[in-house]
């Protein structure tokens, strides 16, 4: 298995360094390289994952060390990967959805003179997130980290001619920095603590450390998390990142970006679970992040950034499961899978919507667009019919399990968990109607129609994915596939049987969606957005004043202190070394003046010198 698992690294990772170095030799088949690449990589996905399930469950990990990266004193860094049931679910994931946005990327960025550039940078985040899931110590989570970030800098600017490209990416950049120093602070604190970074040695090693230094590693983990997932306070730039090209905000929302730091909260379990505060701390930011994500959906028109906001609520959602424990990680990485495949779904169908309608992304000028791209409309409609938790879709079992557990766990967290889900069925019920339903509102030159096979070959496949990924819970199989890795949950106990639960979510899924018609089913749809509105659609559309938040709390006070300290740079730093040196500069030039060549002068000065040697001597025989 060690070939195979090398090889699902190398693959992309030879792809990018072909198409981002071999110039524009390789624009004629740039695509088609960085594809099978991704392709090849999710065909070693399988073949390993298939290799694990015929192991016996206390053999299914393989850890292989490649070689020591540094060593320094008593420490020594080994670069190693590490293949158990929990990175072997994401490997599926990330190569599997990332083959398929390939796949459609074909297709979507077919005009656009840097294609060939685009899949060399896929082919990049790609990698980056492979390493990320595959590494056996927190260093070499650490470098998949940056990779991830750097990647993502360059597919969100990668319309670097729009000013508004450029502004997205510089600003995703910049946020993920704060939580990177999280990751860097913590996996310090680790070194320091334990005196090494390894996932096994830190585990074993754990109940040694004392509460607070716990404590300590897991807050800050968890701003890492909030950093890389887009969770409260960092999640300014996820509606930004919309600037990139569809199938970047596909790739980011669903298979890579915004999944690490759920990954990085679960995989740290060993730290988590020696600190209550910590974990409660992920689950508040969790419920927080799914609350607000689900109220700026509701406000926006941009349909790329309604779906944006639904990613922020959703993966609150697992950062909340994630935040309950034993009895939530395994839910957490289920609803990590099911999103992966309907927010993928529905990122590439409305990329097939805006590829339809002259990339127009405002949904008040769509309407009645089923007819014209009914197969477009029908994946769509699975992925819709998943998030809002339809039952029998993927997305009824994964979220109605972490609303149940947080229910148990927490009666507040749980009525929030409710509350969240009865929102999505309003907010994405509202672009279902504004974009496939009602009247057609676009303008007279523009031809609505479905997008070429290469487009919905990847559409149906994930449709087909969001409809079926209930399966995974078949016998709880995930729960106890994961169980070496997140540990086995202790029955919890409800206060209602579970199906009473569920149903109570349906019925509340229903009242959002039943609102959703009202307001928006049966009523005419404006082209443009009305201005007298409330105060929360008002908040809904500024993003809850998020960046306004960061440029008080950090930007101004930031630039006012760089001007600060500019100035004293300026006048004391700068002014008194160009003070002392036009000192000098001046004694020099008056002692220069009695440097003149002339004799004259010197035997005057020696004359003025005598004179002043005997008046000295006559005012002290005088005394």
């Amino acid at each position: 298995m060690a070939l195979p698992l090398v090889l699902v690294i190398a693959l992309p990772a030879v792809g990018a360094a072909i198409l981002l170095l071999g110039g524009r030799r390789t624009d004629a088949w740039g695509h088609l390289l960085g594809t099978a690449a991704v392709v090849g990589s999710f065909v070693c996905s399988l073949w390993l994952f298939l290799g694990l399930l015929g192991r016996g469950e206390e053999e299914r990990q393989l850890g292989l060390d490649l070689w020591t990266w540094f060593a320094t004193g008593q420490w020594e860094v080994k670069l190693g990967l590490l293949y158990d049931p929990l990175s072997a679910l994401f490997l599926l994931l990330i190569t599997g959805v990332g083959a398929l946005i390939h796949v459609y990327s074909i297709g979507y960025m077919e005009h656009d003179v840097r294609r060939r550039r685009f899949f060399g940078y896929l082919n990049l985040f790609v990698a980056a997130m492979l390493v990320l899931v595959l590494s056996s110590d927190y260093v070499g989570v650490f470098l998949g980290w940056e990779g991830v970030g750097l990647a993502s800098y360059l597919l969100i600017g990668f319309w670097q001619h729009k000013p508004s490209a450029a502004a997205a990416s510089k600003k995703a950049f910049v946020i993920n920095r704060v939580g990177d120093i999280g990751l860097s602070l913590g996996v310090g604190l680790m070194l320091v603590t334990f005196g090494t970074t390894s996932f096994d040695e830190v585990s074993e090693l754990t109940s040694g450390a004392s509460a607070g230094v716990m404590t300590a590693i897991g807050l800050l983990l968890l701003l890492a998390a909030c950093g890389k997932s887009a969770q409260f306070p960092l999640q300014s730039w996820l509606l930004d990142a919309m600037e990139g090209p569809t199938p970047v905000s596909a790739l980011i929302h669903a298979a890579t970006m915004v999944t690490a730091g759920v990954y990085l909260i679960v995989r740290s379990q060993f730290v988590f679970e020696y600190s209550d505060t910590a974990r409660l701390a992920v689950a508040i930011i969790g419920t927080i992040t799914l609350l607000m994500g689900a109220w700026i959906g509701c406000a926006k028109d941009d349909i790329k950034k309604t779906l944006a906001g639904s990613t922020m609520s959703q993966i609150g959602y697992m950062v909340l499961a994630s935040g309950l424990g034993v009895a939530g990680y395994a839910f957490a990485i289920f609803h990590l899978l099911t999103h992966g495949a309907f927010k993928a779904n529905m990122f590439l169908g409305a990329g097939s919507v805006m590829h339809g309608t002259d990339d127009d992304v405002d949904m008040r000028h769509y309407g009645a667009l089923q007819k014209a791209m009914p197969v477009t409309f029908l994946t769509f409609a699975m992925g819709y019919l998943a998030i809002i938790g339809f039952p029998g879709f993927s997305g009824f079992w994964s979220k109605d399990k972490i609303i149940e557990t947080a229910l148990a766990e927490s009666p507040v967290l749980g009525v929030c968990a409710l509350l969240g889900a009865g929102v999505t069925g309003f907010y994405m019920t509202r672009l279902m109607l504004m974009t496939f339903f009602g009247k057609q509102r676009w303008e007279p030159g523009v031809h609505p129609h479905e997008s070429p096979k290469v487009m919905t070959f990847p559409l149906v496949a994930l449709a087909a994915l969001s409809v079926l990924g209930g399966l995974l819970l078949l016998n709880d199989w995930i729960v106890t596939f994961l169980a070496p890795v997140t540990g086995e949950a202790e029955e919890h106990h409800l206060p209602v049987p579970p199906i009473l639960i569920s149903a109570l979510v349906v019925v509340v899924v229903l009242v959002g969606v039943a609102l959703a018609v009202v307001l928006f089913g049966r009523r005419e749809v404006p082209r443009e957005a009305p201005r007298n509105v409330s105060v929360f659609t008002r908040a809904g559309r500024n993003e809850l004043y998020g960046n306004e938040v960061n440029d008080t709390l950090v930007v101004r006070p930031g630039t006012q202190l760089t001007a600060g300290l500019a100035a004293f740079d300026r006048t004391v730093v700068d002014g008194g070394a160009m003070g002392t040196a036009a000192s000098i500069g001046g004694l020099s030039q008056a002692l220069r003046r009695a440097q003149n060549g002339f004799v004259r002068s010197y035997a005057l000065s020696l004359l003025a010198g005598a004179a002043l040697v005997l008046l000295a001597l006559v005012v002290v025989n005088l005394a």
